[in-house]
């Protein structure tokens, strides 16, 4: 009788990760299909239904591949997110905007990381709570999450992070073409103020077409320069942890890591315009549903009991830096004319 084959080390290692894959997927799928038909952000309801499927992560044949989808999945669709803009998109909106965009990115995410350490928590969660609001919501805080040192309260402080920018997003999306309406504000600058204050691309793109077709082209075109911001931040970010973990003597993560650069070599490659439109708009659809894989294998990763300790203060936080980020947009506009 012939001795059984020895399989390759790769389709070990797939077998290995193929049912948590597999059920971080179909957890992505139930989301996509739940927000395709009530409109909620699909992240929401990745984090929600992962969090009820939590048995899964605990020992067992799933917590491998959840382990791989909640970092190395995460990590490919942080990259993929390079091929939703060019430099050209950022040229055409001039210097005002990215004056604009620049100013209240890096004073949202000071002012953050000095709250968080004034109501007793450590800066780096300043820094992920800053940085989802002041930049593309979930995408930055699943992305600043990969690019910091690992941490017992890092997924918790991650999950709690892309379920209050998630809720907040959605608030705003609401609340903000009322507030554009109230203060009579023109077409053009409605755009700015939308772009640069509403947290996630969807509900930018949502509130700005309600308005009117200029608002929403505006409106999209500042939030994809604030998603071009989520470089610069992770190399900062990751550059503060490297002193940090040489101060404490502690482990240091790469000077830059691989998905920040995929990422910007994807922008540069798409900024060529060689790349054919369509597989810029896959690339674009990988990414979004590679997100969603991962945050629905970090919510089966998090147990509701953990999550419920967090307390008031952090949602003060997170709500404060939203008011902070819609009051400086208005204060720049109207500075800016």
């Amino acid at each position: 009788m012939l001795a059984a084959l020895p399989l390759p080390a790769w389709a070990g290692q797939l077998r290995l990760l193929a049912p948590g894959l597999l059920a971080s997927a179909v957890v992505a799928t139930a989301a996509t299909f739940l927000s395709q038909h009530y409109g909620a952000p699909v992240m929401l309801f990745a984090l929600l239904l992962g969090m009820a499927m939590a048995f899964l992560s605990t020992d067992g044949p799933c917590r491998p591949g959840i382990e791989f989808a909640a970092r190395q999945v995460l990590r490919v669709g942080i990259a993929l997110l390079g091929l939703r803009i060019t430099l050209a998109q950022v040229v055409a909106l001039g210097w005002g905007p990215l004056g604009l965009v620049l100013l209240s990115v890096v004073l949202t995410i000071a002012v953050s990381i000095v709250a968080a350490r004034a109501m007793g928590f450590q800066r780096l969660f300043g820094l992920l709570t800053g940085g989802a609001t002041a930049i593309c919501g979930a995408s930055a805080a699943l992305a600043l999450s990969a690019a910091l040192p690992a941490h017992p309260q890092k997924d918790r402080a991650t999950l709690f992070t892309v379920i209050g920018v998630s809720a907040l997003s959605t608030l705003a999306m609401v609340a903000y073409p009322m507030l554009v309406r109230a203060l009579d504000l023109d077409e053009r600058t409605a755009g700015l103020f939308l772009g640069v204050t509403i947290h996630d691309v969807a509900q930018v793109v949502g509130a700005g077409y309600s308005l009117s077709t200029e608002t929403g082209d505006t409106a999209t075109l500042v939030k994809l320069l604030r998603v071009a911001m989520l470089l610069p931040v992770i190399v900062l970010a990751t550059v503060f942890t490297r002193q940090a973990g040489a101060a404490g003597g502690g482990e240091r993560p790469p000077l830059l890591p691989w998905f920040a650069v995929a990422f910007a070599l994807l922008v540069g490659v798409n900024s060529t315009g060689w790349l054919p439109v369509s597989l810029a708009s896959t690339g674009t659809d990988v990414s979004r549903w590679c997100l969603v894989v991962a945050i629905a294998a970090i919510g089966m990763k998090t147990h509701l009991k953990e999550l419920v300790t967090v307390g008031i203060k952090p949602v003060v936080l997170m709500v404060g830096e939203t008011v902070f980020l819609a009051l400086l947009a208005l204060l720049l506009l109207r500075w800016l004319g």
